[in-house]
């Protein structure tokens, strides 16, 4: 059982690497303080509950609340 939680543990902290390195920043940059269209984009832009970002985030508090359940489980196996 230790050993299935450790795999599993360590698959999900790959992924989720993985998944925070696929996010995009949220700073636009300098283009975005020039131009201003950051927030017009962001105001009228496309569905954001849908959105691949959206997705991505859900995601991420997925893995995130996995990650803690898996170490929990490992430190309470491997405390005694």
């Amino acid at each position: 059982m230790q050993l299935a939680v450790t795999i599993l543990h360590i698959v999900i902290a790959v992924a989720l690497v993985v998944i925070v390195l696929m996010q995009t920043g949220k700073d636009p940059g300098l283009s975005g303080v020039i131009s201003g269209s950051g927030a017009q984009e962001s105001f009228f832009g496309k569905n954001r509950s849908k959105s691949k970002e959206a997705v991505l985030g859900r995601i991420t508090t997925a893995l995130a609340i996995l990650f803690i359940l898996t170490s929990l489980a490992l430190s309470i196996f491997f405390r005694g």
